[in-house]
């Protein structure tokens, strides 16, 4: 049986290594893994997924379904505003995320939602950018306000 050179056998156990930690194979160091309004390249990215995935609901100007507040006759609410008329702001970052990815009913079992679960359609980094779209279209104070909300502790 033939050995494998030492340096080839460290090389392949710490790629090993590297893909256990994510499912999806290396993680890359430059993929996002919180929000930032103040990044133009994630923004950028944030408004391409968003108007793929979230403007048939949520609105291509982040207004909303109309009457979002007034339950729809299948007893749902309607998408509501990611614009400063909603409450997107109210929620920190982490709510945010996991609202994306696992869904309303996700959070709050039972919970009816016409909100898909993206957890399978949309990459963390992909939710990251998407927050940070959102977020860098609210005015200072309202995102002085939810970032508090997202400080660590809270």
């Amino acid at each position: 049986m033939r050995r494998i050179p030492r340096p080839i056998f460290g090389g392949i156990v710490a790629i090993s290594l590297l893909m256990a930690g994510s499912p999806s194979g290396p993680i890359a160091r430059d993929e996002p893994t919180r929000a930032d309004p103040n990044d133009p390249t994630l923004i950028a990215r944030g408004k391409l997924v968003y108007d793929q995935q979230c403007a048939s609901c949520h609105g291509s100007k982040l207004e909303g379904q109309p009457n979002w507040r007034k339950r729809l006759p299948s007893g749902r609410m309607p998408a509501p505003p990611h614009d400063p008329t909603g409450h997107t702001w109210h929620h920190s970052d982490k709510q945010l995320f996991d609202m994306t990815k696992i869904g309303p009913a996700g959070l709050v079992p039972g919970y009816q939602s016409d909100m898909p679960v993206f957890k399978d359609t949309l990459a963390d980094a992909d939710i990251w950018a998407v927050l940070s779209f959102i977020e860098s279209t609210w005015p200072p104070d309202i995102r002085e306000r939810q970032k508090r909300m997202t400080q660590p502790g809270q």
